[in-house]
C-alpha cells in the first residue's frame, strides 16, 4: 500500500534538526518532500542528515536572488505543507512569509519552527539547541554534580518541535479535509520543550512532588562490571525482591543508604546478562545499560526494525534509525536515500513550468466516511478534531499522552480506568481535557459498557502489557471484528516485533537499552533529565492515529497503529545513530559534560551559569572578547572560563545578544522554569484549581494554529466523576446507581495522582 501522505507535497526549508526531522517524518509516510538547500548544502553537515533527509528530493535555491526566490514562491503556491525553522521574520523579509503564502494558497499548511516564538521577547536571539536547552531546564544540575549543570547532546527542543510539527500537520490535514482550508502553525523549540517537561514540572500549591526516600528503580552494578537498570513499577516487583531476599531488608526498615548497599551486593552475584534473563523470566523489568553503538547491533533493535541498514551517497552503506510511527494498512517506509544537493533541480523546475495554478496539483482523492463517498466540505470547525471520539484505556505516561494530545486538538476523549487501583498515576498531568469513568472490565457488564463505547468511538487506545488485552477480549482483532473502521492505537516499550516485544517496561528501560543512560552518565549510567521516551511515544502514536484517521476519511478503512519507547529513544539520538566505515563515537557524554566545544558550552558567571552558542569568528563582534578571536581549543576555553566570572549572567547575555551571538541563562530547576513570569504569561505553564488539591501548575500545549487553536482543556476531572454523562451517551442513562451497587462502576475511592 502507498503511504497515507502520498500525493501530499511538502516544501522543506528546514536546517539543522527540527525542520529536516519533521519533514522526514512526513516523507516516511509517503509525502513528496522537496528539500530547499542553500548554496553549499545543509548548514550543519553531520551524519544525521543521512536519516533526516531520506525520502526527499533536492533543489538548491539562493533565497537572496530574485529568480530563486520566485521559484521558491511557486513551489509554495503548489504545496500542501511548508516547513521552515528560521528566526521569526526571516521568511517575511524574503517575501515568503506565512500570511501572504496562505492568502495565495488557502489550502496551505504553513508550519514555522523558530527557536523562540514571534511573540516572545527573545524572538531575535540566535536560538541554537544549546540556548533552548539552557532556557528550558534541560541542563539543570543532577544529584551527583552538586549544583553544576550537566550538558546533554540529546536535542530535546528540536526533536519535540519536529514531533509536534508532524502531529500538527497530520491533524491539520484532517481539518483541511473537512473545511477545505489550511492554516498557519507556529511551534517554537522553546515552547515545544514543555511537552517533554511534562509531569516533572508539575507543582502542587507551588511545590514539586517530593521524591521517595528510597527508590527501588535504579541502576545497579553487576558481577561482570556492567550496569543494569531495574524498574520496580509493575506487579512482579514483590515476586522479584522476595526471590532475591531483599524483602527482608525492606521490611526491617533499613536506612536508605544501607538498603542500597544490600541491593548492590545482591546484584553483584550475577552478570548483567544473567540478571536481565532472570528478571524477564519472573516478569519484572530490567535491562542492561547499553551504549548506543551496542543498541545498533541489539537483537531487539534489529528485530523491531527501528534500526536497519541503508545506502547513502556520502556515508555509503550505513546502519541507522528506521520508521517510528507504524501503521498496519499504510505502513511507512524508507523509499529513497538522502539525495545529493540539487539532484532533482531539472525535474522540479520542469514541474513548476507545467503548472498553471496552485490547484493543478495535490488535490486529495474523494473522501469516504461511514456513510459513503463524499467530497471536501466547507465545515466551520472550532477545533481540528471536533467530532472525533476516543476511548482511552492507557496507563502511566505514553498512552495517556496520546489521548491527551488528541483531546487538546478537540477530540472527545473518554478515559477508562480500573476502580480497583488506589491511584491513577500522573492523572493531573496526562488526563486533563478528558472525561473520566471507572469500569471493571473483568465483569461481564463492564465489558458490555466497553463495547457500547467502541460502537460510539472512532479511536481506541491501549498500552497494556502483552497478553492483557487478549485475555480481556478487547485486543485489536476482536475490536476490529466488531468495528472494521476503528483506528486502534497501541504503545509499548520495545515494539511489536523482536525478542523483547512481549516484555513490560517503562521510560527508564527505553533509555537504558538504547544508550541514553550511558551517554548521560558515562561510567555510571544516569537517568536522563526528562521522561522523553514516554511523552515522545505518545506524540508519535498520536501522529499515527491522525494519519489513520486521514486514511479512513478517504477509504472508510480502519487500521492498527503503534509506536514504542525504544523507537522514540532511537529518534531522539538520530543525530548520532549512524554506523558506517570510519565512524567515531566521540560526542560529549557523562555528568562532567559542559558542551561540545569552547564556543558551544556552559560557563559560570559571577552569579550563575549561562550557555554560549557562537560560530567561528563571532567573538570578533563582541568588543569585550574580540581579543580572543584568534584562539581555539583548550586555550580559548580557559580564557572564556576566566572572563565569564567577571560579570553577571544578565550582563553577558545582553552583551552577546547585542553582538548577534546566541546566549541564555541556564535555568537551574524546573520550579524556576514553571514559575517564570514570561512562561506563565505565554500560557506554557497554567495554574488552575483541581478538586482535592487546590491550585496545580501544569505544562500546556506549545502549538499555535491560526484556524483551529489548541487548548489545554479543562483540568483533569476527579477519577470516575464523568460516569453519568458517559453512560447517558451510550443509552444507559439512569443505570449508574445500579452499576455502582453491582461494583461494575465506581465514582469515588480512586485518587488522582500528581
Amino acid at each position: 500500500m502507498p503511504g497515507v501522505l502520498e500525493g501530499i507535497r511538502v516544501i522543506d526549508f528546514g536546517q539543522y534538526i527540527a525542520g529536516p526531522m519533521a519533514a522526514m517524518l512526513l516523507g516516511d509516510q509517503g509525502a513528496d518532500v522537496i528539500r530547499i538547500d542553500p548554496p553549499g548544502g545543509p548548514r550543519w553537515n553531520v551524519s544525521g542528515n543521512a536519516t533526516w533527509n531520506r525520502n526527499k528530493r533536492s533543489i538548491v535555491l539562493d533565497l537572496k536572488q530574485d529568480a530563486d526566490r520566485e521559484s521558491a514562491r511557486q513551489l509554495i503556491a503548489g504545496a500542501d505543507v511548508v516547513i521552515e525553522n528560521f528566526r521569526p521574520g526571516v521568511m517575511d523579509r524574503l517575501g515568503l512569509g506565512a500570511v501572504p503564502m496562505t492568502e495565495a494558497n488557502p489550502r496551505l499548511i504553513y508550519c514555522s519552527l523558530p527557536g523562540f516564538g514571534a511573540d516572545d521577547p527573545r524572538a531575535r536571539v540566535r536560538a541554537w539547541e544549546g540556548v533552548v536547552g539552557a532556557a528550558t531546564g534541560a541542563y539543570r544540575a543532577s544529584h551527583a554534580t552538586k549544583g553544576r549543570p550537566v550538558y546533554t547532546v540529546i536535542p530535546y527542543g528540536s526533536a519535540y518541535a519536529a514531533f509536534l510539527c508532524a502531529v500538527t500537520v497530520a491533524i491539520a490535514l484532517n481539518a483541511r479535509a473537512r473545511s477545505g482550508l489550511g492554516q498557519v502553525v507556529e511551534i517554537p523549540l522553546f515552547d515545544a520543550t514543555f511537552s517533554v517537561v511534562g509531569a516533572r514540572g508539575l507543582l502542587v500549591n507551588g511545590k514539586p512532588e517530593p521524591e521517595p526516600e528510597f527508590n527501588w528503580s535504579r541502576q545497579l552494578p553487576c558481577k561482570d562490571g556492567r550496569w543494569l537498570m531495574y524498574v520496580a513499577n509493575n506487579k512482579r516487583f514483590e515476586a522479584f525482591i522476595k526471590v532475591i531476599g531483599m524483602d527482608q531488608w525492606r521490611d526491617a526498615k533499613l536506612p536508605p543508604n544501607e538498603l542500597a548497599q544490600k541491593f548492590e551486593q545482591v546484584m553483584r552475584t550475577r552478570t548483567a546478562r544473567e540478571w536481565e534473563d532472570f528478571i524477564a523470566d519472573i516478569g519484572s523489568e530490567g535491562v542492561i545499560c547499553h551504549t548506543s553503538a551496542e543498541w545498533l547491533k541489539h537483537p531487539q533493535a534489529l528485530g523491531s526494525k527501528i534500526i536497519a541498514d541503508y545506502d547513502d551517497p556520502e556515508l555509503g552503506r550505513f546502519r541507522g534509525p528506521g520508521i517510528n510511527a507504524r501503521l498496519s494498512v499504510t505502513p511507512g517506509s524508507v523509499r529513497t536515500p538522502r539525495p545529493k544537493p540539487d539532484a532533482h533541480r531539472a525535474e522540479i523546475l520542469k514541474e513548476l513550468k507545467n503548472l498553471s495554478s496552485p490547484q493543478d496539483i495535490n488535490l486529495p482523492p474523494p473522501e469516504r466516511g461511514r456513510a459513503g463517498v463524499g467530497v471536501e466540505g466547507s465545515e466551520v470547525l472550532r477545533s481540528a478534531l471536533e467530532g472525533v471520539k476516543v476511548v482511552d484505556l492507557c496507563i502511566i505516561l505514553a498512552g495517556p499522552t496520546c489521548g491527551r494530545t488528541l483531546a487538546e486538538f478537540g477530540a472527545d476523549v473518554v478515559k477508562i480506568d480500573s476502580p480497583h487501583v488506589k491511584t491513577v498515576l500522573r492523572h493531573n498531568d496526562i488526563n486533563r481535557a478528558k472525561r473520566s469513568i471507572l469500569i471493571d472490565l473483568k465483569t461481564k457488564e463492564g465489558l458490555a459498557i466497553f463495547w457500547k463505547l467502541v460502537d460510539w468511538a472512532d479511536v481506541v487506545l491501549q498500552n497494556f502489557r502483552g497478553g492483557v488485552a487478549e485475555r480481556l477480549g478487547i485486543d485489536y482483532e476482536q475490536v476490529r471484528a466488531r468495528r472494521p473502521d476503528i483506528v486502534f492505537g497501541y504503545m509499548n516499550t520495545f515494539g511489536q516485533f523482536g525478542p523483547y516485544a512481549p516484555r513490560p517496561g517503562h521510560e527508564q528501560l527505553g533509555q537504558a537499552v538504547s544508550g541514553m543512560q550511558v551517554r548521560y552518565g558515562s561510567a555510571k549510567p544516569a537517568t536522563a533529565p526528562f521522561a522523553a521516551n514516554d511523552y515522545g511515544t505518545g506524540l508519535m502514536a498520536c501522529y499515527a492515529v491522525a494519519l489513520a484517521l486521514l486514511h479512513r476519511r478517504r477509504t472508510g478503512e480502519g487500521q492498527f497503529v503503534d509506536s514504542a519507547l525504544a523507537y522514540t529513544a532511537t529518534m531522539l539520538q538520530s543525530a548520532l545513530l549512524q554506523d558506517y566505515k570510519g565512524k567515531e563515537w566521540n560526542e560529549p557524554h557523562g555528568q562532567e559534560a559542559m558542551g561540545s566545544g569552547p564556543l558551544n558550552r556552559m560557563y559560570q558567571a559571577s552569579d550563575g551559569w549561562l550557555f554560549l552558542a557562537a560560530r567561528a569568528g563571532d567573538l570578533a563582534r563582541c568588543a569585550e572578547l574580540a581579543d580572543l578571536a584568534g584562539l581555539g581549543g583548550a586555550d580559548l576555553e580557559r580564557e572564556l572560563e576566566a572572563r565569564m566570572r567577571s560579570r553577571s549572567v544578565a550582563a553577558w547575555v545582553e552583551l552577546f545578544s547585542g553582538a548577534g551571538i546566541g546566549a541564555h541563562r541556564v535555568v537551574p530547576s524546573l520550579v524556576d522554569l514553571m514559575t517564570d513570569p514570561l512562561v506563565q504569561a505565554r500560557g506554557l505553564a497554567v495554574t488552575r484549581d483541581h478538586e482535592g488539591f487546590g491550585p496545580i501548575t501544569t505544562t500546556a500545549p506549545g502549538m499555535k494554529l491560526s484556524r483551529t487553536p489548541v487548548t489545554a482543556g479543562r483540568p483533569a476531572a476527579r477519577p470516575g466523576s464523568d460516569a453519568a454523562g458517559v453512560l447517558a451517551e451510550i443509552g444507559m442513562a439512569g443505570e449508574l446507581e445500579r452499576l455502582i451497587r453491582e461494583r461494575v462502576i465506581a465514582v469515588d475511592g480512586v485518587k488522582a495522582g500528581c
